[in-house]
């Protein structure tokens, strides 16, 4: 598995040149000074291309990382049996190729390098024997051992990081099909439900009362008519997915298209009282959650209250929206709808913002539903 890198591939290819180069210059510039004398005596050639191995592999490690460490390895072998700045010129060039191995190998395979590693380290210390072995031994060893632990980190670091992102990409789909399902619900069933209402009013009354039948199929033409408009609105959004101009086919419904709901509602015979006055400066999304609960809220009087009254009272408080909706119906109508998505949605909406939601049967009869929505002072103003 590749992982990204942290840095543009450009500025990470020109980091690794720069370091090969001066790696090779300062070792290089040494060994044509001759100021190191080798604890083994090797020939100039073969320290000579030591240090260009090195070089080579510090530079190639992102191309072909496994080649870069085998010629780390090779150049590590003389590197240790010479000593003085052969070693860790040769270490730090193994080193930043495991590193890289580590990082863009699966596991087996990287901890196979690194031992191989450990190995080569551990034969050449013992045979050059000497006072300081153990102490040298330690630290190429660790170094070796250090540059695989920091490449394996660092890759379940970004896999972490690439899983994290993955999770929330999937929860954002999540919550905006839970959004997109609220929408529909809210919109259709509403709809529906008036269009079902007046359906069967003008059935009925069809031969008898022509006019009032011809009132219903007004109704149900008009209410289509805007049912089409907020589908096309969702329908937009889909579509384009930014905020483009595909998605303002409508505006959002607010606070002030109560009144309108409420006409609908009187067309399918429930009378509907709104007590409060709507606010200009809420934000949009509290704006649209009261909007939706108190047109879910009325569709189910519609649906299950029959004939009836209703009441809807929105309260302004600091950094706050309440609305009641409370109908006189028939209050054994009204709780199967309790399991149902209507309710749910509802609740949802509510809960986006912790608020406070209550919806059951009254005592005397009828059905209340209560939502609170609070929301931060700041936000007023700025939609």
């Amino acid at each position: 598995m590749k992982q990204p890198s942290a840095l543009s591939q450009r500025v990470a290819y020109t980091i690794d040149a720069l370091l090969a180069l001066v790696l090779v210059v300062a070792v290089g510039g040494n060994l044509a000074a001759q100021t190191w004398t080798f604890l083994v005596v090797i020939p100039m050639w073969l320290a000579w291309a030591t240090v260009a191995a090195s070089g080579i592999a510090i530079a190639l490690r992102r191309h072909r990382p496994l080649i870069a460490y085998g010629l780390g390895l090779g150049s590590l072998v003389p590197a240790l049996i010479a000593g003085n700045g052969l070693a860790p010129a040769a270490l730090l060039a193994t080193g930043c190729a495991l590193y890289t191995v580590a990082l863009e190998h699966p596991r087996a395979r990287s901890l196979i390098a690194m031992g191989l590693g450990l190995v080569v380290v551990m034969i050449f210390e013992v045979l050059r024997l000497g006072p300081n072995t153990i102490a040298s031994t330690a630290f190429a060893g660790g170094g070796v051992a250090g540059s695989w632990a920091l490449g394996w980190m660092t890759r379940q670091r970004r896999a972490n990081l690439a899983q994290l992102a993955e999770t929330q990409a999937d929860q954002a789909v999540s919550d905006e099909r839970l959004r997109i399902a609220r929408e529909m619900h809210d919109v259709v069933a509403h709809s529906m439900s008036l269009i079902a209402v007046k359906a069967a009013v003008g059935n009925h009354v069809a031969e008898q009362q022509p006019e009032e039948a011809r009132e219903a199929l007004r109704v149900i033409e008009l209410t289509s008519r805007e049912t089409l408009v907020e589908l096309r609105r969702m329908l937009g959004v889909l579509r384009s997915g930014d905020g483009t101009p595909e998605a303002a086919l409508g505006p959002a419904p607010k606070l002030a298209d109560l009144r309108a709901l409420a006409e609908r509602a009187g067309q399918a015979g429930v009378r509907v009282e709104l007590t409060g006055e709507a606010v200009d400066d809420l934000p949009e999304g509290v704006a649209l959650s009261v909007f939706r609960i108190t047109q879910e809220a009325v569709t189910n009087v519609v649906k299950h209250a029959g004939p009836s009254a209703c009441r809807v009272t929105i309260t302004e408080g600091p950094g706050e929206m309440s609305v009641e909706i409370v109908d006189d119906g028939r209050g054994e109508g009204s709780p199967p709808a309790v399991g149902g998505h209507g309710l749910i949605g509802m609740r949802e909406r509510v809960a986006v913002y912790g608020g406070d939601f209550e919806a059951g049967p009254l005592p005397a009869g009828g059905f209340r539903v209560f939502a609170r929505l609070p929301y931060a002072a700041k936000e007023v103003g700025t939609r």
